[in-house]
C-alpha cells in the first residue's frame, strides 16, 4: 500500500465489458521526503487506478497494488493492478504533521 496524489483522469470507450461503469485516475505515488522528513514529496511514477471510493483530482489516496487490489467485493471480478481504497486525511511521522487534507 502506498500514498499517491490523484492528477488525473482516463476515458476509455472501448475496453473490457468488466471495466464498464468504472472510474479511472491517474496516480503519482509520493513518500516522505528524505533529510527532514517533514513533507511529502512526489515519486516521480505514475499508475493508473481503479476509484472505488469517489477520490478526485488533487485528493491524496491509498492505493494497494497487485493482487491486493482484486481483493475487494467492487474489484474481484476486475482484470487491474492498481486499486485506490481510501482518501487521507492526514498523515503524521514522528508526531509532525507532513499532510493535512484541510490546510
Amino acid at each position: 500500500m502506498f500514498i499517491a496524489k490523484v492528477t488525473g483522469s482516463i476515458v476509455s470507450t472501448q475496453k473490457v465489458s468488466s471495466m464498464t461503469g468504472h472510474k479511472l485516475l491517474v496516480v503519482e505515488p509520493y513518500r516522505l521526503e528524505g533529510e527532514k522528513r517533514d513533507r511529502l514529496v512526489t515519486t516521480g511514477r505514475t499508475f493508473i487506478s481503479v476509484d472505488t471510493i469517489g477520490a478526485g483530482e488533487g485528493d491524496f489516496v491509498l492505493v494497494v497494488q497487485g493482487s491486493s487490489a482484486r481483493l475487494t467485493p467492487e474489484t474481484k471480478p476486475l482484470p487491474i493492478d492498481a486499486c485506490i481504497i481510501g482518501i487521507v486525511d492526514t498523515v503524521h511521522i514522528d508526531k509532525r504533521s507532513v499532510y493535512d487534507r484541510d490546510k
